[in-house]
C-alpha cells in the first residue's frame, strides 16, 4: 500500500520520501526481529528509540519540502505495546516527543478478511502467532484509534475489505493533497499508512481535514501490508 500511495504522489510531482518502522539501521533490525526476546516495556523503549533515531531522517526530509510516508508509526504502538501490557500513558510518554504525523491512515477491514489474509500470508511475529490475535489487535487498535484523536491527530480510515488497493491509495493521495493545498507554507508532509489493520468502531470516521471544523496539516505515518510491529 505505501509503494502505491508514494507511485500515485510522485506521478502527481510531490517530491516524496518512502520510509517504514522499524527502520532498517541495526536498532530497527533488533526491534523488527526481537519480538520473541523483547517485550512490554523493554520492547516498547527499543521501539521508541527507534523512532527518535528515524527523525534524524525525516526531519531534514520535511525541511527539503518532501512528503514523508511511512509505513507503521504512532498509532502501531500505541496497538502493539498496549496489547504487550504496556499502560497507553506510557507508551504515548515515549512518543508524545517524535516527530508527529499530519495525518494517519488506517486501512481496516473485516477481522474474518484480515483473518484470511494472514492465514494465506502466514505470521510474522509472536503477535499474529497468539491465539485469536486479529480480533484482539482489532481492539486494540480501535483504542489507538481513539486515544490519538483525544490527542488532537488526523485519521482517515478506509475499509479495505472490498476495495482495490489502487482505489485506496487515490483515496489517500487525494486526502494527503487536500492538506497540502490548504496548509502550502506548513511543513505539510507526514503520512502514516496503515494498511491491513481491522479498527472496528471507527469505520467510516474520517477525521475532518483542513477546510472542515477541524484544521489540519499533511504528514501520513504508514504501516504496510504486514501486521505486527
Amino acid at each position: 500500500m505505501t509503494a502505491l500511495v508514494v507511485r500515485r504522489l510522485s506521478t502527481e510531482g510531490v517530491p516524496v520520501l518512502a520510509t517504514r518502522e522499524p527502520t532498517d539501521t541495526t536498532l530497527g533490525s533488533l526491534a523488527r526481529h526481537g519480538t520473541d526476546d523483547y517485550r512490554g516495556e523493554a520492547l516498547a523503549c527499543l521501539i521508541a528509540a527507534d523512532r527518535f533515531q528515524h527523525g534524524e531522517v525525516i526531519g531534514p526530509a520535511l525541511e527539503r519540502g518532501q512528503t514523508v510516508v511511512c509505513d507503521r508509526y504512532i498509532a502501531s504502538s500505541l496497538a502493539l505495546q498496549c496489547m504487550d501490557g504496556v499502560d497507553r500513558e506510557f507508551v504515548w510518554l515515549l512518543n508524545e516527543k517524535v516527530i508527529q504525523p499530519d495525518l494517519t491512515v488506517v486501512v481496516s477491514g473485516r477481522p474474518d478478511v484480515i483473518e484470511a489474509r494472514l492465514t494465506a500470508r502466514g505470521a510474522h511475529s509472536r503477535y499474529e502467532r497468539a491465539e485469536d490475535s486479529t480480533r484482539v489487535e482489532c481492539a486494540y487498535f480501535a483504542e489507538a484509534a481513539k486515544f490519538l484523536r483525544s490527542k488532537g491527530h488526523r485519521l482517515l480510515d478506509v475499509d479495505a475489505s472490498h476495495v482495490p488497493a489502487d482505489e485506496i491509495a487515490r483515496m489517500i493521495v487525494a486526502a494527503v493533497t487536500r492538506l497540502r493545498k490548504d496548509q502550502p507554507h506548513h511543513d505539510a508532509g507526514r503520512a502514516h499508512v496503515q494498511p491491513e489493520q481491522p479498527v472496528p468502531g471507527t469505520r467510516g470516521e474520517t477525521a475532518p481535514l483542513p477546510g472542515g471544523p477541524t484544521g489540519g496539516g499533511a504528514r501520513a505515518d504508514g504501516d504496510g501490508a504486514q501486521r505486527g510491529m
